[in-house]
């Protein structure tokens, strides 16, 4: 997307004449000055004090005038002199960046500090040569054309940032859809061999969100735990057992217990599962893809336990991810709240129970403790999604 500056200077720069307001009481001294002006093709128009100033300023700016692009103004005039004229000009925002010249005949240097200190940008004294008076008109008009352009420059640029990031923004929100629709899509291959598994997948990813956003309100995951951290772990835990794809239909679907041998087969999913993540990874030519750097994470450690009695590395403590720690408290509470070929369904009293007892030994004290706090969430979760399973 490219910024044609031509196109942005066109749209807010005008080729117009430009515009001279007269200021001064001595109407030969006025048309002395439209003369010189309109030689050089300025376009003038004036009045005779700095009270008829303010209201052909207040016209222009109701849309019943002309706004001019620089003031020629006398200090002494009747009504209001060139002093407060030129104050109430710069006073008001609308108008503060017209360029004010004094035109006087005072040559007292104090008096000249007034005016310029109450917001005149020049002066020049009477009587005046018109090619300096000209050579200085030209000089501010410049300055102010190129503030002008600054200023038109700067808006297109906001617009084009407003643009630009709007655009980024749905580039973004459609790379995440699509990481959202392939990691549903990889997670439905394991989920579809086991059909009674149902709303698994749905639960599963709420309930890691609320463990986790627990934690996050505790000081020691404080710089660990953010709302990044919270939305990925939501999007990557379906991919826990996408590694069930290579384990046997004889064994994944057995009513009954598995043997000591077919276990042992059915212990390979988070290696097969984490393995195929890595692949992944590795395609991406070492760009940090954190989804999927935590999807690996769960695939592997899923089934480790905080005693380091699981598998299938028997890691221990904190040298579990916490993904897969969160992720170990929501697989086995789902797991027991729902019915499988094997067993019945747990009350969520009884797996609570387990859980409790458990704490420390399968899993991390902390995730049971948020656990705990959001039982009543995971209760609803649970309705929920029970109720989607029955429709």
């Amino acid at each position: 997307m490219a910024i044609d500056i031509k196109d942005i200077y066109s749209k807010g720069i005008s080729e117009k004449k430009k515009l001279i307001l007269i200021v001064d009481d001595n109407p030969t001294i006025r048309m002395l000055l439209e003369s010189i002006l309109h030689i050089e093709g300025y376009e003038t128009f004036s009045a005779a004090n700095g009270k008829e100033a303010l209201d052909n300023l207040a016209g222009s700016s109701a849309g019943s005038g002309c706004r001019p692009d620089l003031i020629l103004m006398d200090i002494e005039m009747p009504v209001m002199d060139g002093y407060r004229a030129c104050k109430e000009i710069r006073d008001r925002k609308e108008y503060n960046s017209i360029p004010i010249i004094m035109v006087t005949a005072v040559s007292d240097k104090d008096v000249i500090k007034n005016v310029l200190s109450l917001g005149a940008n020049d002066y020049i004294a009477k009587p005046f040569e018109s090619q300096e008076l000209l050579a200085r008109i030209g000089a501010h008009i410049r300055i102010r054309g190129l503030m002008e352009e600054r200023e038109v420059l700067y808006n297109a640029l906001g617009e084009y940032n407003m643009t630009l990031e709007q655009l980024v923004e749905e580039r973004t929100k459609e790379i995440e859809d699509t990481q959202d629709a392939t990691i549903i899509g990889l997670a439905k291959l394991a989920e579809y061999r086991d059909p009674e598994t149902g709303a698994h997948l749905e639960r599963i990813r709420n309930y890691c969100r609320l463990i986790a956003h627990e934690l996050g309100t505790k000081e020691k995951y404080k710089g660990i735990i953010d709302k990044k951290y919270i939305e990925l772990i939501f999007k990557s835990s379906p991919l826990h057992d996408i590694g069930k794809v290579g384990i046997p239909d004889s064994i994944l679907l057995k009513p009954g217990k598995l043997t000591n041998e077919e276990f042992d087969i059915m212990k390979q999913h988070p290696v097969i599962g984490g393995d195929a993540i890595a692949e992944a990874e590795k395609k991406l030519r070492g760009r940090k893809i954190t989804f999927l750097t935590i999807g690996k994470e769960i695939a592997y450690c899923h089934h480790e336990k905080f005693d380091g009695t699981g598998y299938p590395h028997r890691s221990k403590g904190d040298d579990i991810p916490l993904s897969a720690r969160i992720m170990a408290l929501a697989d086995v509470y789902d797991a027991l709240t729902s019915k499988r070929v094997y067993k019945e369904a747990w009350t969520h009293e009884a797996a609570r129970e387990l859980i409790i007892k458990d704490s420390g030994s399968h899993f991390d004290p902390d995730a049971v403790d948020a656990f705990l706090k959001m039982e009543d969430e995971f209760i609803k979760i649970r309705g929920q999604y029970y109720s989607v399973e029955k429709v």
